[in-house]
């Protein structure tokens, strides 16, 4: 079986958010496989996906403190900077996290960690709101 669905996250500001829940929120059909994965795309280049701590709200601002001195928007070598010095930069660290996740489905459920989450990491000052691609694959 095969099931995929587009959704449209909420605009969130710059950093690193939870959104397992509001993936889930909307596709529940994942309910109807028993053994499978969960491959979620997102349509953007300045947005970025990963697996990480969901518990301590500390992790996602140390993420976001450590992005921006590995990849600072103070450098001047940059030329791709026509809508702003977050521009080229959120490319940059959306490549390095890369644009999907894929998470193996149990019994309906996500099966990840005890202390696994699904974030949006949002690159842009202001991203607005972001497209994923849900595509869930099994019996």
């Amino acid at each position: 079986m095969y099931l995929q669905k587009e959704i449209t996250l909420k605009p969130r500001r710059r950093g690193f958010h939870l959104i397992t829940q509001e993936v889930l929120g909307q596709f529940e059909e994942i309910r109807q496989i028993k053994v499978g994965l969960l491959h979620i795309h997102i349509k953007h280049t300045s947005a970025s996906l990963t697996i990480n701590e969901n518990a301590d709200p500390t992790v996602r601002e140390d993420f976001e403190s450590h992005f921006n001195i590995l990849v600072p928007e103070e450098a001047r070598h940059y030329q791709h900077t026509f809508e702003g010095p977050d521009d080229m930069t959120s490319h940059i660290k959306a490549s390095l996290l890369g644009a999907s996740v894929t998470v193996p489905i149990t019994n309906g459920r996500l099966n990840l960690g005890t202390w696994q989450g699904i974030y949006l990491c949002e690159h842009r000052n202001h991203g607005g709101s972001r497209r994923l691609v849900l595509t869930a694959q099994g019996d």
